[in-house]
Formats: structure tokens, C-alpha cells, sequence
């Protein structure tokens, strides 16, 4: 007899691994983790897989609403999702159209080109035009008032607690860090200059996972192999 196939309800909190792609509705592709997709669209992002958890900020709100409540099973496990702006990157807001004087530009050896985009004080802008000393830029996401498409496939939901923990600490610090869990603790490992930021997330993992978190310096002699992970974030 052949074996039934797992089903199961998707649920807030749940930890679980997709298959996505993002376009812009009768647009291009802006984000995925699959090859193929990445390819055709051009886009140097690395295809691996991605976990994250229902309903903690990890991903698109409007994707998690919609997935928590799903039935899951073999023959139910792909989507295509279909956001407003208002439930995707937002609307456009005026405010965020500022002048920005020339002479800040010149200051850091910088030559404004429209259509370019910058780092601007840790918020990503864009050129809209360059008129004497005034300079337009855009902090608008660049997919604010797009309605957006995304294709999901759940391939499973994690169950193992260390592919939980490792994923949510890949999504906070945006790097692999050394953990144990013990005694009902997870103790995070890291350098002292990272010790009070991580400390920062002590109430976010006892929400996820009910746990406290421990923060511990790693000692000079034993330093801790990190590895950067790459931010996934609309360009």
C-alpha cells in the first residue's frame, strides 16, 4: 500500500522551507532562490535554499498572511500570490522625494547621475534628476505602489530546533554564528564587540521559540568562524 502523504496546516510560527519567485505584476522578476528564474532575469543573487517562520517579520507580511491557514500536502503546495501595494512594499510617499544640496555630494567625491542609486546615510536612493545645486532623489522602495506577484512553493515545514535557530540567526545578523542549546537556553557565541547588539534579541528569540537567549564572548584564543551572509532586499 502506498504510504499517505504528510499534510499539514500552515500555522504562525512555523518554521518552513519555499521555493520563491517575485515579479512585478505583468513585469520582471525581483527576487527568487530559484536558478533558473535568477538567470533569466539577471539578477546576482545566490539560489539556496530559504527557511524562515510564519508571522515574525522574515519575510513579506502579505505572504505570511496568506500562507498561515493553508492546508498542505503533496498535491497543495504551490501559490501564486497576488499583493497590492499597500500589503507588499507600500505605497509611494511624496515625502520621501527630497532635494539633496549638491555640495554633500561633492563632499564625499560623489557625481550625481540620474537614475543612479546611492547609500545615503544607510537608506538606499535614487537620482531622479540633477538641476545646478539641487539634487532629486527618490527614498521610495523601489517597488512601492507596484502590485507584486510571487509564485511559492512549501516544500516542508522544519521540525529539527538547530535548523530553526540557525535560520533565525542567518535572517537577524545577516551571518552563521556558533550555537548550543542548553538547558532550555540558547547560548549564542560571539566576539566582543557583537555582545551587547546581540543582546538586543533576548525578548525576540524567547517569542519564537520560548527559550532564553545567552550571549558569550568568545575568548581571543578561540575565535569564532562567521561567514556574511548576503541580505535579500528589493533593489
Amino acid at each position: 500500500m502506498a504510504q499517505k502523504s504528510e499534510e499539514f496546516t500552515l500555522q504562525e510560527k512555523d518554521f518552513i522551507e519555499i521555493e520563491f519567485t517575485g515579479r512585478i505584476k505583468d513585469g520582471e522578476i525581483f527576487d527568487s532562490n530559484i536558478k533558473e528564474d535568477l538567470e533569466s532575469a539577471k539578477l546576482n543573487i545566490p539560489a539556496k535554499p530559504f527557511i524562515f517562520c510564519l508571522g515574525e517579520g522574515m519575510f513579506l507580511k502579505g505572504v505570511d498572511e496568506f500562507l498561515i491557514g493553508k492546508k498542505i500536502s503533496q498535491e497543495n503546495n504551490q501559490f501564486e500570490i497576488e499583493l497590492p501595494p499597500e500589503k507588499a512594499f507600500g505605497n509611494r510617499n511624496s515625502k520621501l522625494i527630497q532635494i539633496i544640496p549638491m555640495r554633500v555630494f561633492r563632499e564625499q567625491r560623489v557625481t550625481p547621475v540620474p537614475g543612479q542609486s546611492f547609500n545615503f546615510d544607510g537608506r538606499l536612493a535614487k537620482i531622479l534628476s540633477v538641476s545646478g545645486g539641487r539634487v532629486i532623489t527618490d527614498f521610495n522602495n523601489p517597488l512601492a505602489g507596484k502590485t507584486v506577484i510571487y509564485k511559492v512553493r512549501v516544500l516542508r515545514k522544519i521540525e529539527d530546533l538547530s535548523q530553526k535557530i540557525d535560520a533565525f540567526i542567518e535572517f537577524l545578523f545577516k551571518r552563521k554564528l556558533k550555537f548550543e542549546v542548553k538547558d532550555k537556553k540558547i547560548i549564542l557565541h560571539v566576539e566582543k564587540p557583537f555582545v551587547q547588539f546581540a543582546e538586543l534579541f533576548k525578548d525576540k528569540f524567547k517569542s519564537v521559540f520560548n527559550m532564553e537567549l545567552e550571549v558569550k564572548e568568545i575568548s581571543k584564543a578561540k575565535k569564532q568562524e562567521s561567514k556574511p551572509v548576503e541580505d535579500r532586499k528589493a533593489k
